[in-house]
């Protein structure tokens, strides 16, 4: 090996040492705890700041500033992390929205208070912990890595922790105490990240924002090696870090010097966007689809309530004040209504879409980098243009770009998106806002007739307006609905008929328009195409106000973008970033965001007594109650306050039952136009499925006629599930057919069969808790291609006797009995010809069953073909035509319910 060679070797061993310091710590952490946290590298940041300012500042040693840097601060702030933070996330059971929203808080918080406390300028005297060897390096790496795989082999700590992460609660029953494990996962990933920041600061200058972006990049370690295997995170490292190394010798010469150099220099944010890209699940034990997972609650509670008249009247108030102020003070206003633009597109794609993007600054960035071209003519192929029809062209040529990030988007959720969208925007920023060759020289002027100031933000003023509307517009309606039913339960509305695949991809493309004419705003406001003003770490702090502030709300964005620029340029650097993280570390004790929480804590200051009703009002109280309970309300109907409905017994089981009068049906409804399937038979022919080389369906026929009740029983592990969702769509089997009417859909998506009449339910509600009953309702009809979605809502809220006072009630917070009629309301309200029913009857009380098995008579009355997974054999017994016995993935019996029922099981 030549010296240049081992030169180069030995440098990416120290780079990837540390990089391999950052994946174990990472996945010690996930392993604890189940957060990927995106906050590690503000505390390697904040733990080499202490360091310097022990060392530097005040003139201790550098033993005993590193001990107390990585003995107490580092650990310090995991335990306190877990203690006030984490900890009450995992009490409450929230989903990993929360701890992904909690984690990029103590991010930007992190680089806040860093901002503040140190100022937002680099430092290069940070002192060298460890000889600059790079073997020692290295040794200190595997060493730490060995210890932990020891640790977590041969110990009974290590045996708790594997314990703790296969399955929480039984653990717990079994004696491990699962906080305690949690709170020493969180001590040594710090601890960890400690060492990488004081390690990485003396190789680059230290700053609020390059290191923990550095090491953001450096988390691909980490995702490449799924989040659970040292050995390989610390392989990927090196390998990674002596290729990024050697590549600093290729001058191929030409136009590819520039991209090679970028690529050589940037390796590790390549292999983050590779790995983002080729791992789906992280971290995550594959498993077949069982239950559906829906978004996460805090990307659709927190909301500012869009029709408060006063609350628009003040921001109005706000966006209009600085068209009085004197010349010179709009320098900083005018960054305002660019911004909001921005933020809407992220309303767009989150609030509104649920989808977890953390690259619109990247967005941003290139519509501002695109006008700048355009304007200047230096956009290849295009001569130069006006400002105004640059800044147009600008969003036309970055909105298909937003495919970048919606693709990725269509198989992945939560911290496999989260990763592909930071990836895509670190790659962007690194690659394109970095390199002189595309951005050297570059200014942005304003549009003619515009250039002051005032006549640039009444410009802004106009374009925010009409992006307003536009969201506005996106936001109801038919469009509106099927966005907030993708957000609420994606399986959900593909059962409904929503084409899920197609709307995420114009949520993402709707959003990259909305943040390029934001940030061709931003950049004619500042005159200049500025890097910085769109960096990932910006990006960052952008989808954590927005979210923090009411993630599918108008105002939302409005007041983040007055937060975000009255602080950043009225306080110390860092003021905006420390109070976004604060608010961002609270999501998990303000469920309902803080303008829910500040308005609760007004009216308790306020000291108003609770409104009471008077003797007089409670007795005639009682009287409606009485007379409402005599029969004062529909059979079978009933308030959220009354409890649940009761049905009559119904009659034996006939061959030909009649519809109950409680529940009314109309004659049998024809297929709605367009539909190619005229018969609702279902048959599925010599079914397998596989997975990881287990056989979970063997051959399995089976036939759901049209007026009868099918019923698929069989104990747990039979493989019912899974033969569902081979019939639904969200599984394709291995071999055999699915055929609906004669025609084959075994590779059809979900929502393409809702279409063509086959509706489903969910084992685990499905409903839509951002909208009431009856939106829920009416998304079935819309989506599935009825003629008159109106009348088809009206006729399926009768039916399941959804009275007028319960269709304009969120479902939020309603009973399981109710929840389970809006459901199944849903699925008839498209006028299906095949209705799949999972465990229908589960978490309903005796009475409710009753009720459901008339609605369900009196629908296959109707010439539906149902099919109905149910454990309740009592319930079956008195339902089924047929029935179907399913043991080790086959169908071991069919025939009448009665000889089907009398037979031994295993």
């Amino acid at each position: 090996m030549s010296s240049l060679s081992y030169d180069l070797t030995l440098a990416g061993l120290a780079v990837g040492s540390a990089a391999a310091l950052t994946g174990i710590g990472l996945i010690v952490t996930y392993r604890a705890t189940g957060v990927l946290n995106f906050a590690h590298g503000a505390v390697a940041m904040v733990c080499a700041y202490v360091l310097r300012q022990l060392v530097v500042g005040w003139n201790w040693p550098l033993p005993p500033a590193a001990a107390v840097t990585l003995l107490l601060v580092a650990p310090g702030i995991g335990l306190a992390l877990d203690r006030a933070v984490f900890r009450p996330l995992s009490v409450r059971g929230t989903g990993p929205a929360r701890t992904l929203v909690a984690s990029l808080g103590v991010f930007v918080l992190l680089v806040g208070a860093a901002g503040l406390l140190w100022g937002p300028g680099a430092r290069a005297d940070a002192p060298a912990l460890l000889p600059d060897d790079p073997w020692v390096q290295l040794g200190t790496a595997v060493t730490l890595a060995a210890g932990v795989a020891a640790v977590t082999r041969w110990t009974r700590f290590g045996r708790e922790l594997r314990a703790v992460v296969d399955n929480r609660p039984l653990a717990v029953l079994g004696g491990i105490d699962a906080d305690r494990v949690a709170a020493a996962g969180w001590a040594f990933g710090t601890f960890t990240a400690g060492l990488t920041g004081v390690l990485l600061a003396p190789l680059l200058r230290l700053d609020p924002y390059g290191l923990p972006l550095l090491v953001m990049e450096v988390m691909a370690v980490a995702v490449a090696a799924g989040l659970r295997s040292l050995p390989v995170a610390v392989a990927v490292a090196l390998a990674v870090g002596v290729a990024q190394s050697q590549l600093t010798r290729l001058h191929p010469g030409g136009s590819l010097e520039p991209l090679v150099q970028a690529v050589g220099a940037n390796l590790f944010v390549v292999a983050l966007l590779a790995a983002a890209l080729a791992l789906r699940g992280l971290g995550v034990p594959h498993a077949l689809p069982d239950a559906p997972h829906g978004t996460a609650p805090v990307l659709r509670t927190v909301r500012l309530p869009d029709h408060d008249g006063r609350a628009w009247l003040v921001c109005g108030i706000l966006f209009l004040l600085p068209l009085g102020f004197a010349y010179g003070d709009l320098r900083t206003s005018v960054q305002v209504p660019a911004l909001a633009v921005v933020l809407l597109s992220l309303v767009v794609v989150t609030g509104r879409g649920g989808q977890v993007s953390l690259g619109q600054a990247a967005y941003a960035g290139l519509g501002a980098l695109f006008t700048a071209l355009l304007a200047a003519g230096r956009f290849p192929g295009l001569p130069a243009v006006p400002g105004l029809t640059a800044l147009l062209l600008a969003v036309l040529l970055t909105a298909p770009l937003g495919l970048l990030t919606g693709w990725p988007a269509l198989r992945r959720h939560g911290l496999a998106t989260a990763l592909a969208t930071l990836a895509f925007g670190v790659a962007v920023s690194r690659f394109v806002f970095a390199q002189p060759y595309a951005t050297a020289g570059l200014s942005l002027d304003r549009p003619a007739g515009f250039g002051g100031d005032r006549a640039y933000y009444v410009l802004e003023l106009a374009l925010l307006g009409l992006a307003l509307l536009g969201v506005a517009a996106l936001r109801r309606g038919r469009t509106g609905r099927a966005l907030a039913a993708m957000r609420d339960h994606e399986p959900g509305a593909a059962a409904a008929g929503v084409p899920v695949p197609a709307l995420k991809l114009a949520a993402f493309t709707v959003g990259a328009a909305l943040a390029a004419l934001g940030g061709g705003m931003l950049g004619m406001a500042l005159r200049a195409f500025d890097p910085a003003s769109y960096d990932p770490v910006i990006g960052l702090l952008w989808f954590a106000a927005v979210l923090v502030l009411g993630a599918d709300s108008l105002l939302a964005a409005l007041a983040a973008a007055v937060l975000l620029v009255g602080l950043g340029s009225g306080a110390g650097g860092g003021a905006a970033a420390a109070v976004i993280g604060v608010l961002a570390v609270l999501a998990g004790r303000l469920p309902s965001g803080p303008y829910a929480a500040l308005r609760e804590a007004v009216a308790r200051l306020s000291g108003a007594p609770e409104p009471r009703l008077t003797p007089l009002g409670a007795r005639v109280r009682a009287r409606v109650v009485s007379a409402r309970g005599r029969g004062g309300c529909t059979p079978g109907s009933r308030a959220s306050e009354t409890g649940p409905p009761v049905a009559k017994e119904p009659a034996p089981r006939a061959p030909q039952p009649s519809p109950s009068p409680a529940f009314p049906s109309s004659p049998g409804l024809p297929p709605s136009p367009g539909r190619p399937i005229s018969s609702g038979r279902l048959t599925a022919r010599s079914l397998q499925a596989r997975y990881d080389g287990f056989t979970v369906l063997d051959g399995v026929d089976l036939t759901v006629a049209p007026g009868r009740i099918t019923a698929l029983i069989g104990p747990n592990g039979a493989g019912k599930s899974t033969l569902f969702h081979c019939l639904c769509g969200t599984l394709r089997p291995t071999a055999g057919r699915v055929l609906l009417g004669g025609t084959d859909i075994t590779h059809r998506p979900a929502h393409v069969r809702a279409r063509l009449g086959l509706a489903r339910t969910f084992q685990q509600l499905a409903v839509f808790d951002g909208m009431t009953v009856a939106e829920n309702v009416r998304v079935g009809a819309e989506q599935s291609g009825v003629p008159d979605p109106a009348a088809a809502t009206g006729r399926a809220l009768d039916l399941l006797s959804l009275d007028a006072p319960l269709r304009a009630a969120p479902v939020a917070g309603l009973d399981t009995g109710t929840l389970r009629r809006v459901e199944l309301a849903r699925a008839l309200a498209g006028r299906p010809r095949t209705l799949l029913l999972d465990e229908p009857a589960a978490g309903l009380d005796s009475a409710e069953v009753a009720a459901l098995a008339v609605v369900l008579r009196a629908v296959a009355a109707d010439g539906t073909a149902l099919l109905v997974v149910e454990h309740d054999l009592d319930l079956v017994a008195g339902l089924a035509d047929t029935v179907y016995a399913m043991a080790a993935g086959r169908i071991v019996t069919r025939g009448p319910a009665h000889r089907v029922l009398a037979e031994p099981r295993p």
